[in-house]
């Protein structure tokens, strides 16, 4: 549903708003929707739907389909514009390369969007997980270990702002901690500087996880191994693979400082 509240200032635009809630009312099981659907997703008139749909149908990010609308891959340049125009995936590939190298085991980087973690960068092994993920996919954040790392370097009133929005992901976590126990776990993150997460999002999933930081010290994002439960244990993640994930987060975090101390240079 759209809230009807959120546009503050003479300088909001409902029309480009309307249309982004066209585009996020499309959910991973649904590839297609129809006109109803999305209204009904999105709370909006048929007849407004219909404008938008046609519109973004003719500029390319959706077509028509056997019932109704689809995404197009075009689409993927919105969110790419974002992870480009940072050059996290330039400086990130490599050592996430070499990561996974070393530990024949996934790994991926995330930030937060409002109480989830969404996925901007990774590299993966072909391993059978219970839950499939790429670029844009987005998990509730204390179910996670990148998310409990994220979550832990806010500040107590951005971490209440967080915490009060509703998950966006269509994941039921299986581990949701009352306020005290997320508190408790995150008192441990930041204690740690990591955070591991056992098989709280779903079943057979266990990751480990900490913060990729810029050049004053502040977590920008979280890079994290994951692994299957029935093939790693605990100790074996935190013995093998959690010295390795800590130096490619080091090595992340100097490169990057260096790019951004670098001034852009004018064409």
């Amino acid at each position: 549903m759209t809230d009807s509240g959120r546009g503050t200032g003479p300088d909001f635009i409902e029309a480009l708003a309307r249309g982004l809630d066209v585009l996020r009312s499309f959910r991973a099981g649904t590839p297609a929707m129809t006109l109803s659907e999305i209204a009904g997703h999105t709370g909006l008139a048929r007849p407004t739907v219909r404008r938008i749909l046609i519109t973004l149908e003719e500029l390319g990010y959706v077509r028509s389909a056997d019932r109704g609308y689809a995404l197009t891959p075009r689409v993927l340049d919105l969110g790419m514009a974002y992870v480009n125009s940072l050059s996290m995936w330039e400086v990130a590939r490599p050592h996430m390369e070499k990561l996974v190298s070393q530990t024949n085991e996934s790994t991926s980087m995330a930030q937060l969007d409002g109480g989830d973690i969404v996925y901007v960068a990774r590299v993966a092994v072909p391993k059978i997980v219970t839950l499939a993920v790429t670029i844009g996919t987005r998990f509730p954040a204390p179910a996670t270990s990148m998310g409990k790392v994220l979550l832990a370097a806010l500040s107590p009133a951005t971490l209440a702002a967080v915490l009060a929005e509703p998950s966006r992901s269509g994941i039921n976590a299986r581990w949701q901690p009352a306020p005290p126990d997320l508190e408790a776990a995150l008192r441990e993150v930041r204690a740690k500087g990591w955070a591991l997460a056992d098989q709280d999002l779903a079943p057979g999933i266990r990751s480990i996880a900490t913060g990729v930081r810029d050049g004053d010290g502040a977590v920008i994002a979280a890079i994290n191994v994951t692994v299957h439960a029935a093939e790693t244990s605990v100790e074996t993640l935190l013995e093998e693979h959690l010295p390795k994930l800590l130096r490619t987060a080091a090595d992340i975090s100097h490169d990057w400082a260096l790019t951004a101390s670098v001034p852009a240079t004018k064409s």
